[in-house]
């Protein structure tokens, strides 16, 4: 009975933290899209340069994305850890070496990054959990 009774949380919690994904896609998707909107030269060139900087060219966009993962935990932000190891994860990397990524983050940043780090491993979790889903 007991077991029964975690299961259910544990469907509750993972049902939760799938929508703390599915929430930070929406809310990303429509504020851009209302950014966009506001049709401010600076912005446009700010959100195109942050665009191209992730194109292949001497690096391949998909190292790119990791740079961008190991930026965001060094620079402590979640929303930014969030897109980044989407973006990691549907280009391909396995969780090892996003761990090794992690590593990286860890030991330019410190010990501030554990929080981040935490956040991180998280998202790894629950986006794979939503794939395979």
């Amino acid at each position: 009975m007991r077991k029964a009774r975690f299961a259910i949380k544990s469907t509750k919690r993972d049902d939760e933290m799938t929508s703390r994904i599915e929430e930070f896609q929406s809310y990303r998707s429509r504020m851009n899209a209302r950014i966009q909107e506001i049709d401010h030269l600076g912005i446009k060139r700010f959100y195109n340069l942050d665009t191209n900087a992730y194109h292949d060219s001497a690096l391949p966009g998909k190292t790119k994305e990791l740079l961008g993962l190991v930026a965001s935990m060094v620079l402590r932000c979640n929303d930014c850890i969030d897109y980044h190891i989407l973006q990691c994860i549907d280009a391909g990397w396995e969780d090892t070496q996003l761990y090794d990524a992690f590593n990286v983050a860890l030991v330019v940043g410190g010990s501030i990054v554990i929080p981040h780090l935490r956040h991180a491993v998280e998202t790894v979790d629950l986006y794979r959990r939503m794939k395979a889903a």
